[in-house]
């Protein structure tokens, strides 16, 4: 079974590091038990989110290893560490790794998803390394404990702490101006993700932390191993969300949706987010989440939802800032909006 069956809706307890005879203990999202070295010099990491938080770390260099996803879909991670592109792609998926290539790499520690329950620990008895399994699941509270837990494992604790205060402390302004919204007044919104109109995710913490309210909150999947419920149109119309977002964190020529497309759907002109053209891109779970682009997210999606509560927002400004304090590179968002045509998001 995996953890992602109820599209992210799951409960994770966190992560933490205990002593240990040998080394550290670490207690990963599977609640497994793993004994890390206290030296990480060498890093395999089959979980992009991991990597992510790796390279805003400043620990890059550290990385001897990633998925294919990174080389093949993560728009941000050739701007963000270079060198990446010149690491090896060693799985299509954690189960499918390429173990004599691994076993090659040398690698002190494993990072792995924790997607199906049985991969970290066969992973660790075939190479026997340490394989740590974490994800966020998509919650704002354990992407933080990552980065604290990630930053204890490699060494850079002070780093950690600096990037959870920052996240933290944006977070917090963000709530701060909508929270004298009460809950009927917040804006209705539907999601369309993973190239499906009606495909949403159960839960999306940046739409709750901006303000608004997600139609599809606590819904369960259609089936087991989705990653969020599949609804019918009716369910849509009847719902007449006040916004619509639509992920857009692929290159425009592989968007299956599109907000023209939406607007333009007769089957639904009579949503009151059709007719006053609320619909929106928006970022979404890019295989879990990159901590600059999520919070990002949030103040974007905040300044959808109210407008008048943010006049001078610059999202390309904002954007660059936000990225900057995360990876010590100017422009990066610069770069990234122009793959995504971000420039366009507000102004569609």
């Amino acid at each position: 079974m995996s953890l992602c069956s109820f599209g992210g809706i799951l409960a994770f307890q966190g992560s933490a590091l205990r002593p240990a005879a040998a080394g550290r203990e670490i207690i990963d999202s599977l609640k497994r038990r793993v004994a890390v070295p206290d030296r990480v010099d060498r890093i395999l990491s089959l979980e992009p989110e991991i990597t992510r938080i790796i390279a805003a770390l400043g620990a890059g260099d550290k990385l001897v290893g990633v998925d294919y996803f990174m080389h093949l879909y993560d728009h941000t991670f050739k701007i963000i560490f270079p060198k990446g592109p010149g690491l090896p792609s060693l799985a299509n998926t954690a189960a499918m790794t390429n173990i004599e290539m691994a076993m090659r790499l040398k690698p002190d520690v494993v990072f792995s998803p924790p997607e199906d329950y049985d991969v970290p620990d066969s992973l660790q008895e075939k190479m026997n390394k340490p394989v740590v399994a974490l994800s966020s699941l998509g919650k704002f509270q354990n992407l933080l404990e990552e980065i604290e837990l990630v930053g204890d494992i490699i060494g850079v604790q002070g780093r950690a702490h600096e990037l959870v205060r920052y996240f933290k402390g944006r977070l917090e302004d963000i709530r701060k101006t909508v929270v004298s919204f009460p809950q009927e007044r917040r804006p209705r919104v539907y999601l369309s993700f993973w190239s499906s109109l009606i495909k949403t995710p159960a839960s999306y913490e940046p739409v709750d932390a901006a303000g608004g309210r997600n139609l599809a909150e606590g819904l369960f999947p259609a089936f087991l191993g989705s990653s969020g419920p599949t609804i019918n149109l009716e369910k849509l119309i009847i719902w007449d969300p006040d916004i619509i977002l639509i992920q857009g964190n692929f290159l425009p020529k592989d968007r299956i949706v599109t907000v023209d497309g939406v607007l333009r759907d007769p089957r639904l002109s009579s949503l009151r987010a059709v007719k006053n053209k609320k619909v929106f891109y928006t970022f979404g779970y890019w295989s879990w989440w990159d901590p600059a682009e999520v919070l990002l997210e949030t103040l974007y999606l905040a300044r959808l939802f109210y407008p008048d509560r943010f006049p001078s927002f610059d999202l390309e400004k904002e954007g660059n800032e936000i990225f900057q304090e995360f990876y010590g590179i100017d422009k990066v968002f610069t770069e990234l909006s122009r793959a995504l045509r971000c420039d366009e998001w507000l102004n569609e």
